[in-house]
């Protein structure tokens, strides 16, 4: 019999129906929920500098509130990372929550990730936020210990899964195989409807409509099925489970603090309607350190978006520019970008087509120089510069970002304690086994596709992609469906090609990194986001939408794979 694990959550503000859909759209003996990001933990250490009750996800709270009762009469397990900074105080509210409600609910927390008060100690300077990335173990003791619901601070996400796996088959620390297995299933179904055709690639081949969320059906081996509850939206197929495979990762190593899964072991095949099967995943030790995510307030930003319509449109914009900026000589920002969007065409037939967009963003240690200084000087320009001149929005405030880094600490130097339903205290050990952590030799490429003639088409005609973020870094995971268009991909897609294809990669490095069982390979980008999304660098400050770029360029195809 399997054991069937299903998410609720992809993110701090996922669908809100979705934690009382998956506990009444089928059988379910866990409900997992993945409510922490490197921005949300900016948020939540904000959240708590003003009030140091909080720093939880009140979101998961409101929906407990609604579907606890609902979970307990089913008998499904509720875990999830939703206690963000205060996982002691999410579980105190959830026990107030229960006797309100009456209900009998044993509640345990996993904590210690927390390192801010460390910060010093442990060399990480001074962060708003410091939280490691614990494993499953602590879950796994909570379980065993008979806890109804179980919240955490910072774990990885795919542990919120392995940890009720791991409790269920009675794993043991060096089940590898296992483990990793758990893993991979664990890392398909934390970002939620990603799984179930959200944010897929071929969309167009599918009706998408409202996507259920994901559930893995995990067997005392760690091969699983990843499924939905039928009757829902979207869809489950290979390449939905490929494209989520690919997401946020780097090579065929993908480390976590109980087990390092091979990700170029796994297979995938397609086991019915809306079911994928994942199996032949080998797993390695851990590496002896765990990630630590820091955010720090780096300073205030701002922004102006100045609308240029018609003729002159670069000169238009090489005006207003050097007007601002000889407004602001006395004291500029310390870091103003300019973009152009060049949105506009020719001979429109509406305004709005006609116009192109100039975007400046300024950062600075001081508010009010980031604030109305700045705001104040563009729109003081509003008689005196081009012609039809405005801007999208009014002058405001500056507003603080963040910066995202990451710091690796010996992993017996970070704390991991299951608090159990009765209040014991456990402490959680590290692994004893550990790797250091090391890429896989490239491997073998295929022969040449043996092709004859080309066309020049988008790339994503006959390649997916799905592309995110990690601190500054962005990935770029592409993949292909059947093996004469790998055999042509192969060779043709190398780095030196993606830098063509994406000018703003071509200064930056960029590593490739080959997957032939899913007959896809992945792109990292460092440094194209600057500090991290809470920074705010570029237009797309996740890289959501950068495999989405790259699929849209053309690039001469063979018509044999057309």
């Amino acid at each position: 019999m399997t054991y069937r694990i299903g998410n609720a959550s992809g993110f701090y503000g996922d669908r809100f129906s979705a934690v009382r859909e998956m506990l009444t759209g089928g059988p379910l003996d866990v409900l997992t929920g993945d409510y922490l990001a490197e921005l949300t933990m900016l948020i939540l250490g904000r959240d708590r500098m003003k009030d140091a009750s909080r720093g939880y996800a009140k979101t998961f709270l409101r929906q407990m509130e609604e579907n606890l009762g609902l979970a307990r009469e089913k008998g499904v397990k509720i875990v999830a990372n939703a206690g963000g900074l205060n996982p002691a105080g999410l579980a105190d509210a959830l026990r107030e929550l229960a006797a309100e409600l009456g209900l009998d609910v044993k509640i345990a927390h996993v904590e210690g990730d927390d390192l801010v008060a460390r910060a010093d100690e442990l060399d990480l300077g001074k962060p708003l936020t410091a939280n490691a990335y614990l494993g499953a173990w602590g879950i796994a003791e909570c379980l065993n210990a008979g806890a109804d619901v179980v919240v955490t601070g910072r774990v990885t996400d795919a542990s919120v899964i392995v940890g009720p796996a791991a409790a269920h088959y009675g794993w043991a620390r060096d089940d590898f195989d296992a483990l990793a297995g758990a893993v991979a299933a664990g890392h398909v179904i934390e970002c939620g409807a990603q799984a179930t055709g959200g944010n897929y690639a071929f969309f167009t081949e599918h009706t998408l409509g409202v996507p259920g969320f994901p559930i893995a059906e995990i067997e005392a081996d760690g091969s699983s099925v990843i499924t939905k509850h039928p009757g829902t939206g979207g869809v489950v197929n290979v390449g939905t489970v490929t494209a989520q495979l690919l997401y946020e990762i780097t090579g065929a190593r993908y480390a976590g603090p109980d087990v390092t899964t091979r990700f170029d072991t796994l297979s995938l095949s397609q086991d019915g309607p809306d079911r994928v099967r994942i199996s032949g995943v080998r797993g390695e030790a851990p590496p002896p350190t765990l990630k630590v995510a820091l955010n720090t307030l780096g300073g205030f930003r701002n922004e102006t978006t100045f609308v240029l319509t018609g003729l002159d449109i670069e000169a238009k914009a090489a005006l207003v520019k050097d007007q601002l900026e000889a407004s602001m000589k006395d004291r500029p920002p310390a870091g103003v970008r300019w973009t152009l969007a060049r949105t506009d065409h020719a001979d429109a037939d509406t305004e709005q087509t006609a116009s192109a967009l100039l975007h400046v963003a300024v950062k600075d240690a001081d508010p009010k120089v980031a604030g109305r200084a700045f705001t104040g000087a563009a729109v003081e320009l509003a008689l005196a510069s081009y012609p039809g001149f405005h801007v999208t929005a009014p002058p405001s405030d500056a507003s603080p970002y963040g910066v995202y880094t990451a710091a690796y600490v010996a992993a017996e130097k970070v704390p991991h304690v299951a608090v159990l339903p009765d209040g014991m205290r456990v402490d959680i050990a590290p692994s004893v086994s550990t790797r250091d952590l090391s890429e896989v030799d490239e491997p073998a490429l295929p022969e040449p596709l043996d092709h004859g003639p080309v066309r020049r088409v988008p790339l994503g005609t006959i390649a997916g992609a799905r592309s995110g973020d990690k601190g500054g870094n962005a990935n770029v995971g592409v993949w292909v469906r059947s093996e004469a268009a790998w055999r042509w991909l192969v060779h043709r897609l190398t780095v030196a090609e993606v830098k063509l294809l994406l000018p703003e990669t071509a200064g930056l490095p960029v590593t490739r990194y080959l997957l032939p069982n899913l007959r896809a390979m992945n792109f990292v980008v460092e440094g194209i986001l600057g500090e991290g999304v809470a920074s705010q660098a570029r237009f797309d400050p996740q890289a959501k939408a950068l495999g989405e770029w790259l699929r849209s360029r053309t690039i001469d195809v063979p018509e044999v794979l057309l």
